[in-house]
């Protein structure tokens, strides 16, 4: 996936989780943050930011915060760039070959972000992207997400019912070392998630490819539970 019209910026901070102020050259920009997790350890004052300009003329922001630096990596923070890159990749064939492609699914009480068919088989996907990592270490979630514990145990019923069920975390960032659940943040997302494991549910990790303007998956990230 890749952004049009993407260009540097300074972050300033952060007034609330719907938008930061960022400097560009002499200009203090309100810009909105498609990203409302807390990402604490990413926005910090001074931080190198990328920003692209919506095309809607109508809004109250022009821009659009999608990446920043942290150190030596370029992190996508963008939450709706996982499922559109993972869209891109399952569309290649890549994640199961052969498979038609079909976007925000309902099953049960929830509405799982893909559904496969693959040789008369529904394959059930949930995308999580992760932008949390320590040491090469990724974690999710950055967050308590109660909704997230939902998705994995409908997975998870998915998979008792005779559906292929995949939780899938897209690493929106490059050269990371594996993912974990984030048991001191959350410890019911990692019990889900273990649980899903034991009853079936494919869990995968990828890492991506990550530049200014654009996301795509580009690797396997182990899972450890």
């Amino acid at each position: 996936m890749r952004y049009p019209n993407v260009i540097p910026a300074v972050f300033v901070d952060r007034p609330n989780r719907f938008i930061a102020r960022c400097r560009l050259e002499d200009q203090l920009l309100t810009v909105h943050v498609k990203n409302t997790g807390r990402c604490r350890e990413l926005l910090l004052p001074g931080a190198s930011v990328w920003l692209t300009r919506s095309n809607n003329f109508h809004r109250k922001t022009a821009y659009d915060l999608i990446a920043v630096q942290k150190g030596d990596r370029l992190i996508n923070m963008d939450a709706a760039a996982p499922n559109a890159a993972f869209g891109e990749y399952a569309k290649t064939g890549n994640f199961l070959p052969g498979a038609t492609v079909r976007a925000e699914v309902p099953y049960g009480g929830s509405r799982f972000d893909f559904l496969l068919e693959q040789a008369g088989k529904c394959h059930f996907v949930e995308v999580k992207g992760v932008t949390l990592e320590h040491g090469g270490i990724v974690r999710f979630p950055d967050a308590p997400t109660e909704r997230g514990v939902k998705h994995i145990k409908e997975l998870t019923a998915a998979a008792a019912a005779g559906y292929g069920a995949h939780a899938v975390f897209i690493v929106q960032m490059a050269d990371v070392r594996w993912l974990e659940p984030n048991d001191d943040t959350h410890p019911a997302f990692g019990q889900a998630l273990r649980e899903a494991a034991h009853a079936g549910v494919d869990i995968r990790a990828f890492w991506c490819k990550v530049t200014p303007d654009s996301m795509a998956l580009a690797g396997e990230v182990s899972v450890r539970l």
